[in-house]
């Protein structure tokens, strides 16, 4: 079971490609930091923008770096059946410890189509899956009772749900069972999600505050109501300001100002605009992380 704060990780830029060592230092500050699980190449990691060998390689360095201390969920995902058992593959090679597979975005599959595109990969590459449910980006959602089919497959074991309706994971749960690990992609509603039955987050802004996520989640996970409380509220504003513009250009600006990297993004995405970068500041001086 993947439980608590989990990063969805930027991917630092030079001008000539990734920044391998920036990227490492990132994955071990996260680390040290206290978060529970790393998620390279996904849609914070700007998967859609690497090559194929970047993204095989951002996930090798990531594994590298956590060393079997932390589980690596490595971003897997495609809208063709074929390149996401091939990335699927690698990450297994690589050492990940679960593929993050996001719902083909574009194509529109039906229902069924869905659980044959899962069900391809399932059955290709013996890795634990977590679905990525996705509707804004993805335009299709998967439908609880396609996802009840999918968890009948043992390699299915979960879902990363970001689509910010919190009647979903209590519905889940009901039909799925609370064995089925349940991961919220929505920050800004990430402890309603718990409360509704979710085991954890992988998070936007637990890039930028990793200690104060996982103690938010930690605090969940022993009871303490008041001290969840606390970190939730110090984290609200923060996580309205990284999605002032597209994710993750907000975020790594943050990053930059915590020195973690530059705040490079690549086209079509750009760096975010100064109302955008003052409210991000202001949310990290609220939140404790800068003055």
């Amino acid at each position: 079971m993947f439980k608590g704060s989990f990063v969805a990780l930027i991917t630092p830029f030079t001008d000539h490609g990734v920044d391998e060592k920036a990227f490492q230092k990132f994955v071990e500050w996260q680390i040290g930091e206290g978060t529970q699980g790393v998620v390279p190449c996904g849609t914070t990691g700007e998967s859609p923008t690497l090559s194929h060998p970047e993204h095989e390689r951002v996930i090798e360095l990531c594994v590298e770096v956590a060393r079997g201390r932390i589980p690596v969920i490595a971003g897997t995902g495609s809208n063709s059946t074929e390149e996401a058992i091939s990335l699927t593959r690698h990450a297994k090679k690589a050492g990940a410890d679960a593929a993050l597979v996001v719902t083909p975005y574009y194509n529109k599959p039906t229902q069924e189509g869905l659980y044959q595109h899962y069900k391809a990969i399932h059955d290709a590459v013996d890795l634990p899956i977590v679905i990525y449910n996705i509707p804004g980006r993805s335009v299709i959602d998967m439908s609880i009772d396609t996802m009840a089919r999918l968890a009948e497959l043992p390699g299915i074991v979960g879902v990363k749900d970001s689509t910010a309706d919190l009647a979903r994971p209590l519905a889940t749960r009901v039909q799925i069972g609370p064995e089925f690990c349940q991961l919220s992609g929505e920050d800004a509603t990430a402890t309603g999600f718990l409360a509704q039955g979710g085991h954890g987050c992988i998070s936007v802004t637990a890039n930028i505050a990793p200690r104060l996520c996982a103690e938010m989640h930690n605090a969940w996970a022993e009871g303490d109501v008041k001290r969840m409380e606390a970190a939730r509220d110090r984290l609200a504003p923060l996580h309205r300001a990284l999605f002032l513009e597209t994710s993750p250009g907000p975020v790594k600006y943050g990053a930059k100002l915590l020195g973690l990297g530059g705040d490079k993004v690549r086209l079509p995405l750009v760096v975010p605009g100064e109302a955008t970068r003052t409210a991000v500041r202001e949310a990290m001086a609220f939140a404790g992380l800068i003055n």
